[in-house]
C-alpha cells in the first residue's frame, strides 16, 4: 500500500498515524487501513460535491472521523482477534501432524539405543502439544460462530499466545531429541527429515505466538 502522500494531506497524514499505531496480520491491517481511507476519501469528496473547498473538505473529513487515538482501540481489538486466530490455526495444523510424525518415528525405529527414554521425551512433548492444540481449537471456535453470541475473553489472545509458545518449545525440544538420536536409529534418513519439518513448524508457530503475545498487550476497545 502506498504511503507516499502530497504535503499538508490531513486524510494521508491521519491514515499514515493510525497504520502506525496498529499491530496485526500484514493482510488484514493493511484491509483495514484501506477501508478507513477509502471512507475518508468518500466524505471529502461529499463535502466538495456540496461546495467546500478541498483543504477544507479534508479537514472536516478528519474530523468526523475522530482522532487516531479514538480509533485505534476498535481497530486493535479487531486485529487482535485476527492475529489470534492466526495463530491458532497455526498451531492446530501444525502440531497433530507432526505428532503423527513423531509417533511414527517412535514406534517404527527399530534397533536403538536410549529407546525407553526417547519414547518417554516423545510422550511427554506429544501430551504438552496436544493440550496447546485443544486450546487453539477452542480459541478458533471462540473467535469465530462463537463470537456472534457470546464476546471473545480479554485474555484469550494472550492464553492464545502462550500456547502457541509452549508448542513451540515443545518442537524445539524434539528437534533436538530427534537431531541426537537419528544417527541411532535404523531409518535415520526419516528422522532427519522429521527433524527438520518439526523446525520449520517451529519457526512458523514461534513467529505467530509472538505478534500474537504483541497484539495480546496492546489496549483495545470493547
Amino acid at each position: 500500500m502506498s504511503t507516499t502522500h502530497t504535503p499538508d494531506d490531513p486524510v494521508a497524514d491521519y491514515v499514515a498515524v493510525l497504520s502506525a499505531a496498529l499491530h496485526g496480520p500484514v493482510r488484514a491491517k493493511s484491509r483495514m487501513v484501506q477501508e478507513i481511507r477509502d471512507g475518508l476519501t468518500d466524505t471529502v469528496e461529499a463535502h466538495t460535491r456540496d461546495g467546500v473547498p478541498p483543504d477544507r473538505a479534508a479537514l472536516l473529513a478528519v474530523r468526523e472521523f475522530g482522532t487516531p487515538e479514538e480509533l485505534v482501540p476498535s481497530c486493535q481489538r479487531e486485529l487482535t482477534i485476527a492475529q489470534t486466530r492466526r495463530t491458532a490455526l497455526s498451531v492446530t495444523l501444525t502440531v497433530p501432524f507432526l505428532i503423527a510424525c513423531w509417533h511414527l518415528i517412535w514406534t517404527s525405529g527399530q534397533g536403538w539405543q536410549l529407546q525407553q527414554t526417547a519414547q518417554l521425551v516423545a510422550v511427554q512433548l506429544a501430551a504438552v502439544a496436544a493440550v496447546a492444540t485443544l486450546l487453539a481449537a477452542a480459541a478458533l471456535a471462540a473467535t469465530g460462530a462463537l463470537a456472534r453470541k457470546l464476546r471473545t475473553p480479554e485474555r484469550l489472545p494472550l492464553a492464545v499466545a502462550w500456547a502457541g509458545t509452549t508448542a513451540g518449545v515443545a518442537m524445539v525440544v524434539a528437534t533436538l531429541a530427534l537431531a541426537v538420536l537419528s544417527p541411532l536409529a535404523t531409518n535415520w534418513p526419516l528422522v532427519t527429515l522429521a527433524a527438520m519439518v518439526t523446525a520449520l513448524s517451529h519457526g512458523m508457530v514461534a513467529s505467530s505466538a509472538r505478534a500474537c503475545r504483541r497484539c495480546a498487550r496492546l489496549p483495545a476497545g470493547a
